[in-house]
């Protein structure tokens, strides 16, 4: 197939691209590259199938315009957005701008050109699990933060074009991605922020007391899901769940990964409104519709991760000559 992936070159979108590639699709990437580099799919350069690296923003409507018109897409995976929480708390109309009003201009294109479209939401747009066995697709929402909020809205505009123009369209929510090409600073994911201190010596600093949870999916396998949700008719129309189905405290985490070797301060948190106390994962929809399960585990996932956070940091003293 053709196939557009905006937010291509960010973390989970070169994943997207990796398996896309694999599958012998013929590639489109278009990405403003505020989040993320061009180094993320430098491998990628030279694929036969990997047509095109476009850097621009999904707001530019006459881009968008020249893009669809001069390709003959079949599937757009809508991976580009601002997705930093406290970001969008200080600075909400940024975050509406991308991840709402972006949206609709790609969705715009889709139904003009009638390209099915894979709209990358997020765990965030959810209140509180309701019982043990996690949250599924049928539980409250709750927009505890602008991001949030952003991210309903687009979620209501794409379902909006699949009853009021048949386009097909696919929802994905998947919970707390991690693994390689995570950002390892104040923007990354807990997982890598962590591994990233263990190996500097830094102590863990936790927001609040640390019982908080959450779901951790690894990278390849929340691709993977994002992928076949795209090549599957019967996703259609659907909002989908990805994670594990297993949860973890922030305490225990850090001590997983940390093996006692730093110590954990916990800090005040920065946006203790917007926190969700347990994100755990119901994932049966993703299991019954698409075959998807998850297969790498956590402890596995992070040993993936620490591998390669340090094969970027030796890179990176090569280059300096150190």
């Amino acid at each position: 197939m053709k196939i557009l992936v905006t937010g291509g070159t960010g973390f989970i979108g070169r994943w997207v691209v990796k398996r896309l590639l694999q599958d012998k699709n013929q590639v489109w990437v278009l990405d403003n590259l505020a989040n993320s580099s061009i180094k993320n799919v430098e491998e990628f350069v030279g694929n036969p199938y990997f047509k095109k690296n476009i850097q621009g923003d999904i707001k530019d409507e006459e881009l968008l315009n020249e893009i669809f018109q001069l390709n003959d897409f079949d599937v757009c995976y809508h991976l580009a957005a601002s997705i930093n929480v406290q970001d969008s708390i200080d600075d909400p109309k940024t975050t509406f701008e991308n991840d709402t009003i972006g949206t609709f201009n790609i969705l715009e294109q889709c139904r003009k050109h009638h390209v099915k479209m894979v709209f990358m939401s997020t765990c965030m747009v959810y209140d509180i699990a309701s019982n043990q066995v996690g949250i599924s697709e049928r539980d409250p929402l709750k927009p505890a933060s602008p991001y949030a909020g952003a991210k309903i809205a687009a979620e209501n505009m794409v379902l909006s074009y699949y009853y009021a123009y048949n386009l097909p369209v696919v929802i994905v929510r998947p919970f707390n991605t991690y693994g390689p090409f995570q950002k390892t600073g104040g923007e990354g994911g807990v997982v890598a922020i962590f591994i990233n201190n263990k190996l500097n010596g830094k102590p863990q600093s936790i927001y609040g007391d640390g019982t908080q949870t959450r779901d951790l999916l690894y990278v390849e396998d929340c691709a993977d899901f994002v992928v076949v949700s795209g090549y599957s008719d019967k996703a259609n129309g659907h909002i989908i769940n990805a994670g594990t189905g297993e949860d973890i405290s922030i305490n225990e985490l850090a001590l997983l990964i940390s093996n006692k070797s730093t110590s954990i301060q916990h800090v005040e948190h920065i946006h203790p409104q917007s926190e969700i106390q347990k994100l755990l994962c119901n994932y049966s929809k993703a299991r019954s519709l698409l075959k998807w399960e998850p297969k790498i585990s956590l402890e596995e996932g992070v040993k993936k991760t620490e591998e390669w956070i340090k094969s970027t940091k030796e890179t990176y003293k090569e280059e300096e000559g150190q």
